[in-house]
């Protein structure tokens, strides 16, 4: 017989997890969250989000401080000392654990310490003990996934949880994969020193990114020094005591590159094993995805599945408004399903990318007749006072009715500057409507003004 009862449980404290337990709890719910780690917060917090932004803000700090002569300020002798880097950025991460811990306590949220099991749709079982339930929430994330051919070992080849762990900055490195979490390294180590390679299986880097603003991407990292190789692959990695050979494809020509460690980012697979789903109504796809329909309801009812075990963007705000829609519907509110094409993208590499709705290619794709405006950060004056002036901003527009599909933005603060773009997209904004809204002077956020107003020809700027 179980030993408690619960109104939902949930598998997983990753920003999914800890996020449904949060709003379950402020609904009245009795919820509990099972967690295996000694902590809250799950990838995100501990191997993901939260400590690579920590070590890119230092690397921001880092470039700033090389450029201050260009800002009439001159320095002495400067150093990284890496070990008060991690210190810091383990801070941050402790920090934020303990923020967890405390809205759990002011929710009434139960942390269950242990590793969750399905036994069916309303037991579940940690550890030997069976809780009782009326719903579960599947909210287990995902791991590293290695290439078939290339194996991580921890200490030459790396994966992106084994660098944050770094004892020193490497001499060199090469990364295999360049979506946000290769190219987020490479530009955190080059900028401490590292020489760095990065290849690219696609013809350029942030594939996912619109076909322009991943050029020019791809045209400013390489300015800043990393070596990059787009339709590329590694063939074979070759570990001995002083570092790795990689033999490397290039557009049907062979090198080996000799580095001191691999970086292999390559993606992450779902964590759907050894979960019990086999004795549900669950159904997984051929790569381990959970299958859901638009409320995030599984084939078994009262079992929910949010954030990376499902195949939607791998996300942490993706899986947080997943985890509140599931919890909310479980309580009986109204709710409405994610539009996926509203889930911004964000990487916040030097320069930054940021991007929401459509790209000009899928827009076409869909049958739009589609119209752009772009503006470039050459042309802002506040990118010349901050001394960050390159990229651009790039807005894909339905011609017919002028409403916004799309804005994609490469440049300095693109992360911050997105949430407009969000909140346009989700209002059905016009181009029009964004061109004629006052944006004050002088900001970064004029490029958008100016974007927008350059879909009818209009910007003033350029």
């Amino acid at each position: 017989m179980a030993d408690q009862q619960y109104d939902v449980i949930i598998i997983g404290s990753g920003p999914g997890g800890y996020v449904a337990g949060i709003r379950a709890g402020q609904l009245g719910l009795k919820v509990a969250v099972i967690e295996r780690d000694p902590f809250l917060g799950g990838t995100c917090l501990h191997r993901g989000c939260i400590p690579t932004k920590s070590l890119l803000e230092n690397a921001d700090v880092w470039t700033k401080i090389q450029k201050a002569k260009d800002f009439g300020i001159t320095v002495g002798d400067v150093s990284i000392d890496w070990s008060a880097v991690q210190k810091r950025k383990q801070g941050v991460v402790d920090a934020n654990a303990k923020g967890i811990e405390f809205l759990f306590k002011k929710n009434k949220v139960e942390r269950v310490t242990g590793f969750g099991k399905v036994i069916d749709r309303n037991t579940v079982d940690v550890d030997g003990k069976k809780l009782s339930t009326k719903n579960i929430i599947l909210a287990m994330g995902s791991v590293p996934k290695d290439l078939p051919h290339i194996k991580s070992d921890g200490k030459r080849i790396i994966n992106s949880d084994h660098i944050l762990r770094l004892e020193q900055i490497p001499k060199s490195m090469l990364v295999i994969g360049a979506g946000a979490v290769g190219c987020e390294f490479a530009s955190i180590f080059s900028r401490f020193g590292t020489e760095t390679t990065i290849v690219e299986v696609m013809p350029q880097l942030l594939p996912i990114e619109d076909d322009e603003i991943s050029k020019e991407f791809t045209r400013i990292f390489k300015k800043k020094g990393i070596t990059a190789y787009t339709d590329a692959k590694v063939l074979s990695c070759e570990v001995s005591d002083s570092g790795v050979k990689s033999d490397v494809e290039t557009k049907g020509k062979q090198q080996t590159i000799e580095t001191e460690l691999v970086l292999s980012a390559t993606g992450r697979r779902p964590v759907t094993e050894n979960c019990g789903l086999e004795n549900t109504k669950v159904q997984l796809d051929q790569r381990g995805f959970v299958q859901v329909d638009e409320l995030m309801r599984t084939a078994e009812p009262g079992i929910y599945a949010i954030g990376d075990i499902v195949p939607t963007p791998a996300l942490a705000h993706c899986a947080s408004a997943e985890g509140i829609l599931a919890v909310e519907h479980i309580a009986g509110k109204e709710v409405r399903p994610i539009n996926y094409d509203h889930v911004p993208n964000a990487t916040y590499t030097e320069p930054e990318v940021a991007s929401v709705g459509l790209t000009e290619r899928k827009a076409k794709e869909r049958g739009y007749d589609v119209k752009v405006g772009k503006f470039p950060f050459t042309a802002n004056s506040k990118a010349k006072i901050v001394g960050d002036a390159a990229g651009l901003v790039k807005y894909v527009v339905d011609a017919k009715y002028d409403e916004l599909l799309g804005v994609h933005i490469v440049g300095p603060k693109a992360t911050e500057l997105i949430v407009e773009a969000c909140a346009a997209l989700e209002l059905e904004a016009t181009s029009e409507s964004i061109a004629k809204t006052i944006h004050a002077h002088p900001t970064l956020s004029e490029a958008l003004m100016e974007a927008a107003e350059d879909v009818a020809g209009h910007a003033i700027h350029i």
